[in-house]
């Protein structure tokens, strides 16, 4: 069931996306009528522009998931806080209890 949410989501087919379009690009160059040379560089180019947005794409990720992280934290938090302040007045109820 996991195996058919894996690629679903919008993120997962537009990685699929690019990575057919380089694949194509890459057999495009390696078949298209130019020098061997020509061909090195130009494949050397594609790898270069692919690692640098890569690089991009994996930063802006990791900003998000530093985000989320840090908002999930906070709200933690504050629920440990206030299960540490409930606990509190109910012990103090039970320590004290008041006579009706």
């Amino acid at each position: 069931m996991s195996d058919e949410r894996c690629c679903t989501s919008s993120s997962g087919i537009l990685l699929a996306f690019l990575a057919g379009g380089l694949i194509g690009a890459g057999l495009a160059l390696l078949y298209a009528p130019v020098s061997g040379l020509e061909a090195r560089e130009r494949i050397s180019g594609l790898a270069g522009d692919l690692k640098k947005k890569t690089d991009e794409w994996t930063g802006d990720a990791k900003k998000k998931v530093e985000g989320f992280i840090d908002e999930e934290r906070s709200v933690i938090k504050a629920a440990y806080d206030a299960g540490r302040e409930a606990m509190a007045r109910e012990k103090a109820r039970f320590e004290n209890p008041t006579p009706e």
